[in-house]
């Protein structure tokens, strides 16, 4: 197995169209051990995995995915292209950081770097998804970047009035958006918008939260803090809607590829994504990820059937 790779937008990196997202390493989306996180991450990368992504806000407690990433890459920090987050610290504890000033962002920053025990990110986002003025995260990310602590910034966002204000100076090298078979909203205005502009586009939650592994049912419940919200009220009913949608599709699973592979290479399929971050708690779930980066990708015919159904 060969990992597929493509340029991260206008800069002269390959990078594995799989990644790897770390926020349930941190505990958040159930326990995980310290041992098991960083078998995980040690998968990733032997299965050509060389994108990480993580963010200062993500585990119990804050900061904790990023600690392990650390660890992890100890003795092999050049082997994968870092993408760190910031801008909700201790937001979920209704302790925010509010960002201020410039210093702020480059505070944000010393204290990731330190966590991850590098001296440099290579792609660090503003993790606040609507910005109305973002001139204060680009002069900060700009300090940054003289300090040579980041290689590159952009932001993750959904909003494409908050991505083109972002953008507005032509220094934004990446855009983390939300992508999958059950959410094609960014194929509306932000994918033209990245791919039109050679903005790299990281693409979070392509298993919706794993629903597009097919394997939840209309009577699936969960205990921990980030899905528990699926389990009443509209919450409840877009979860239902989605199983629906995955059920109808389950044609594309088959002896040789599961679901989760398929819904991976739909997301694939588009030609503005670079990569794709989808989490996993096992080497398993990782190794399963990892084949959906290489061929054969999904055919025209199988594409086509998937739009129609999925409108």
């Amino acid at each position: 197995m060969k990992m597929l790779t493509r340029k991260f937008g206008r800069e002269d990196w390959d990078v594995s169209v799989i990644g790897l997202g770390t926020w349930n390493l941190g505990g958040q989306w159930g326990a995980i051990s310290d041992s098991e996180a960083l078998k995980v991450i040690d998968t990733a990368i032997e299965n050509g995995i060389n994108l990480i992504d993580t963010a200062d806000a993500y585990g119990e407690p804050p900061g904790r995915s990023e600690a392990l990433i650390g660890r992890a890459l100890a003795g092999r920090r050049d082997k994968v292209f870092l993408v760190s987050k910031a801008g909700n610290w201790g937001k979920r504890f209704g302790h925010e950081v509010k960002v201020t000033h410039p210093m702020h962002i480059q505070m944000f920053c010393d204290a990731s770097l330190y966590r991850m025990k590098t001296d440099v990110i290579d792609v660090y986002l503003c993790h606040l998804a609507s910005l109305a003025d973002p001139d204060m995260w680009l002069e900060g990310f700009r300090k940054l970047k003289e300090q040579g602590k980041i290689r590159s910034f952009g932001i993750s966002s959904d909003s494409i009035e908050t991505v083109k204000a972002f953008a507005k100076t032509g220094e934004c090298s990446a855009v983390e958006l939300e992508y999958s078979l059950v959410n094609r909203k960014a194929e509306k205005e932000l994918l033209p918008f990245c791919l039109e502009n050679r903005i790299a586009v990281i693409v979070r939650g392509p298993l919706a939260m794993g629903v597009c592994a097919g394997k939840y049912t209309t009577e699936t419940k969960f205990s921990d803090s980030v899905r528990s919200r699926f389990n009443e009220g509209k919450d409840r009913e877009q979860f239902l809607r989605n199983v629906g949608m995955i059920d109808k599709l389950k044609f594309l699973e088959n002896s040789s590829r599961p679901m989760a592979r398929a819904a991976l290479q739909f997301v694939l399929a588009h030609p503005a994504v670079t990569s794709i971050i989808p989490g996993a708690k096992s080497p398993g779930q990782v190794i399963e990820n990892a084949r959906a980066g290489s061929d054969p990708q999904l055919n025209s015919e199988e594409l086509a059937k998937i739009r129609k159904i999925t409108g």
